[in-house]
């Protein structure tokens, strides 16, 4: 099964991005799908993924947001056939041991949009940074490494979209957030976005088919 958000997900992010691009965005959701659907355990699923990237070069760009896509389908999905403690598990543990340099910081953000949903809340930067990551507390001085650019332009929240593409040039390139932050900070900013904001953001993008992809798998989970 797959998870209706992350149908949405695959389906508007290959979309946007083939607006860029040149590939039927139509037939690659439909062999997206297929593999995130299976019955395959985990690893094998993550094995058929890395297969349909290695053979759509075109879109190599989107294969380690699309692993957290999975990660995030297998968490909402997969888990529930299996036994109640199986991320507490052996086996899991393995697993992860198996995929620690795999996947984005995507993958937290979209577990909070997920856990708004359940709490009703409306997803807010600093709602995320400082209640999901607990980035002030002493023992996530990594989330707070890792968040740092972000953390330290909080204000750009307030700002345009060309403010932000601005300051997402001075990200140091080794950053694991230097690829997520203008899509990030542009979906913080008004999460409810109207296909005209989507213009001005894609008008300012850095990098226009990966930063319009990202930002519409955050709307679908939104």
């Amino acid at each position: 099964m797959t998870d209706q958000k992350v149908t949405s997900a695959i389906a508007s992010s290959l979309q946007a991005y083939s607006k860029y691009g040149s590939f039927n965005a139509a037939v690659l959701t439909a062999q997206f799908e297929e593999v995130f659907s299976s019955d395959d355990d985990f690893l094998t699923k993550v094995d058929s993924l890395d297969e349909l990237f290695d053979n759509n070069p075109q879109v190599e760009e989107l294969r380690e947001v699309f692993f957290d896509l999975l990660m995030i389908n297998f968490f909402s999905e997969d888990v529930k056939k299996l036994e109640d403690d199986y991320l507490e598990t052996p086996e899991w543990e393995g697993i992860e041991e198996q995929t620690l340099d795999r996947g984005t910081e995507l993958l937290n953000l979209l577990l909070y949009l997920n856990e708004c949903e359940d709490e009703d809340i409306d997803p807010e930067l600093e709602d995320y940074l400082k209640e999901f990551l607990l980035v002030d507390e002493d023992e996530f001085q990594d989330e707070y490494r890792i968040y740092e650019p972000v953390i330290a332009n909080q204000i750009l929240i307030e700002s345009p979209a060309a403010e932000i593409k601005k300051v997402a040039a001075t990200v140091a390139d080794d950053s694991e957030l230097k690829e997520l932050f203008y899509p990030m900070m542009c979906f913080f900013q008004n999460p409810e976005l109207a296909e005209q904001d989507k213009e001005v953001i894609a008008a300012n993008a850095v990098n226009k088919s990966f930063d319009m992809a990202v930002l519409e798998i955050l709307v679908s989970f939104k």
